[in-house]
């Protein structure tokens, strides 16, 4: 089992790069904190705290290296792995359900849950191909918004053509086979989490919009392909379940949907995910202490603590706007998302100190930086927040990890693009 777990690891490992950065001290050490500078980049604005910490100066190193390794990296779909045991074709995306295993007693028989126990030899090469993905795509651009050189915008355009409109290599808009279970199911509502992994590339595509690194054609099929994408999780069967979802899978489907109708300018489905923010993930599913049960009674309760919290904060940094702040927005017990975030935060700092037991699995390869830290020192204006953020790993190689870290370059989420007319008719 540990030898099958180190060879899905390492084939995550092949694409990233770990750099590790100081530890910081809110006053000190401006090259280590990010402090302003004297750089040049883009002119969309540098995100800086009250501090002073500036996030391109922090994160520049990091991503450029990245992303001059990954000028060089072939481009990869789903086409290229044909998935055995799928009832689909070649352009659909295959999962398979991660705590189903062969049952002991009988192996032809159909398989039985093991909650939190991943079984290493599902099929996962759709999976890190999404990742490497999104890896990829995020990289890239973060590049391009820090250093205004198009050469990275260029290298990410040619992967999210090939994912999206390329006939040849192109995935279906669709996820009818996601996370299957032998002998139970071909495909289930729940596999569409499977997909969270392209939001950062839809949070990307603006920014190579404005850099006009897409031919007209392959820019109108990319984004028919998000509308496509998003009409198919509010309407079939899979994604209303979904939809509804009361637990991470629910807020994982507003991720997806907020993010992807942001792109494709469809704010019915942006308010839709705002009410149920407030309505639901706030009022029925955080307790009085800023945690969620469904998550604390896991036999992973610190890890998917940890994603509900990071994807919560996905949520509200993409739906918010100034008539609709999802960090402020607080409801009349005082439930909201700085509870939620300072409810985890001490455990961040401190995981020895958490009240439940260890994770089953994992437990050794967390916390890393959580979006949901960085987000929130952001949205709340509160540098202390850093000290829980900037001394993790930013780039980790643990397979189970990067599955629950689908939100891992903060630049394409704090920055804005400049030309904010680039939606067409479709």
């Amino acid at each position: 089992m540990l030898k099958n777990i180190s060879k899905r690891t390492t084939a995550y490992l092949a694409i990233t790069t770990c750099i590790l950065l100081p530890i910081l001290g809110c006053t000190s050490a401006q090259t280590d904190l990010g402090l302003t500078s004297d750089k040049t980049s883009t002119s969309i604005a540098d995100p800086t705290l009250n501090n002073g910490f500036n996030l391109f100066t922090s994160e520049s190193a990091r991503v450029i290296k990245k992303a001059d390794q990954y000028l060089n990296s072939p481009v990869k779909t789903i086409t290229a792995d044909k998935a055995e045991r799928s009832l689909g074709g070649l352009h659909d995306f295959y999962s398979e359900g991660d705590y189903w295993w062969p049952d002991p007693d009988d192996i032809s028989a159909p398989y039985i849950r093991r909650d939190g126990e991943s079984n290493p030899n599902n099929f996962v090469e759709h999976r890190l191909s999404l990742m490497r993905f999104s890896e990829i795509v995020a990289s890239l651009t973060s590049a391009y918004i820090i250093s205004s050189d198009t050469t990275y915008a260029d290298k990410a355009a040619q992967h999210v053509s090939a994912w999206f409109a390329d006939e040849k290599t192109r995935m279906n808009p669709s996820l009818l086979y996601g996370q299957a279970i032998k002998g139970r199911h071909s495909g289930r509502s729940i596999g569409i989490i499977d997909t969270v992994h392209l939001v950062e590339v839809a949070k990307s595509i603006p920014f190579l919009i404005e850099a006009n690194v897409f031919t007209p054609e392959d820019k109108n099929k990319i984004l028919a392909w998000f509308s496509s994408y998003l009409n198919w999780l509010n309407t079939h069967e899979y994604g209303l379940t979904e939809k509804h979802h009361p637990n991470n899978h629910g807020v994982a489907w507003s991720l997806q949907a907020a993010t992807f109708a942001r792109l494709v300018n469809d704010q019915s489905t942006i308010n839709w995910v705002r009410q149920q923010f407030k309505q639901v993930y706030l009022t029925e599913m955080m307790d009085q202490q800023g945690g969620f049960p469904a998550e604390l009674a896991r036999t992973k309760p610190y890890g998917y603590s940890l994603f509900v919290l990071d994807i919560m904060a996905g949520v509200a940094q993409i739906a918010s706007n100034e008539q609709n702040d999802l960090w402020h927005f607080k409801l009349a017990d005082g439930r909201g998302m700085q509870l939620a975030v300072e409810f985890m935060r001490p455990y961040i700092l401190n995981k020895n100190a958490w009240p439940l037991a260890p994770d089953i699995q994992y437990w050794n390869d967390w916390p890393v930086r959580q979006n949901s830290i960085i987000f929130a020192a952001f949205a709340f204006q509160k540098p202390k927040y850093l000290k829980a953020w900037l001394p993790f790993e930013a780039d980790p190689s643990e397979y189970e990890v990067v599955r629950n870290l689908p939100i891992r370059h903060p630049v394409i989420w704090l920055t804005k693009p400049n030309d904010v007319n680039y939606i067409p008719l479709i």
